[in-house]
């Protein structure tokens, strides 16, 4: 281990579709000095498809462990943990595909990877100082996910709902909630939950190097 991976804190931060994450990583970067934290999603791993049609495409079941590319998340997880900048892909959901575009991502004191299975994966946990998961009743995790879909994502609000409960609802169940016993910490109530996040922030502060 040499010296920039022993100032490289890692947080993995999972937890249900709209369970508020998003909330709980900003309010983490907040706390923490400007420009300390890399956010590395775990959207923007699915698999490339390119070689697969169309219909192939539409076909694939996204809230699988098996839609992510989690070798090229290590990967790359590594290259930061060693002070190296990483070329991270994007994704659209539109198109249900990668882009050509990558953002480039420099090594910061605090990695947060962040997304709905960041804690199924054994090697990526083993990387992790600090395993979160965020908690949400299902019933407010359905109505952000009908506010987002409708608004972002082009969907109507059926295709939501069916959407859910024919995929997200029962992978939830399978794959992500069972994560939960991974978790160093669970955040009740996601995004809402100010006073937890306040502990959160102040522990994470104390476990960060100082500002050099």
């Amino acid at each position: 281990m040499n010296d920039t991976e022993d100032h490289i804190t890692i947080i993995g931060i999972a937890g249900g579709t709209g369970s508020g994450k998003t909330t709980v990583v900003q309010k983490i970067v907040k706390s923490l000095p400007p420009h300390y934290v890399a956010v590395v999603p775990l959207d923007s791993y699915y698999n490339d498809t390119t070689d697969l049609t169309d219909e192939e495409r539409k076909a694939i079941n996204f809230d699988h462990p098996d839609a992510f590319d989690w070798k090229l998340l290590i990967k790359q997880i590594n290259e930061l943990r060693l002070g190296n900048p990483i070329e991270q892909p994007t994704y659209s959901y539109i198109l249900s595909n990668r882009l050509p575009e990558t953002i480039h991502v420099e090594p910061k004191p605090v990695i947060i990877i962040e997304g709905i299975m960041t804690l199924i994966n054994k090697k990526l946990r083993d990387m992790m100082d600090l395993k979160i998961f965020v908690d949400c009743d299902s019933d407010e995790r359905l109505i952000r996910n009908i506010q987002r879909d409708t608004i972002d994502r082009g969907r109507t609000v059926s295709m939501v709902v069916n959407r859910y409960l024919s995929v997200l609802k029962p992978m939830h169940e399978q794959f992500i909630e069972p994560t939960k016993r991974y978790a160093d910490l669970i955040i009740p109530q996601g995004g809402e939950n100010a006073k937890g996040i306040a502990i959160l922030c102040k522990y994470i502060e104390g476990i960060v190097p100082p500002e050099k």
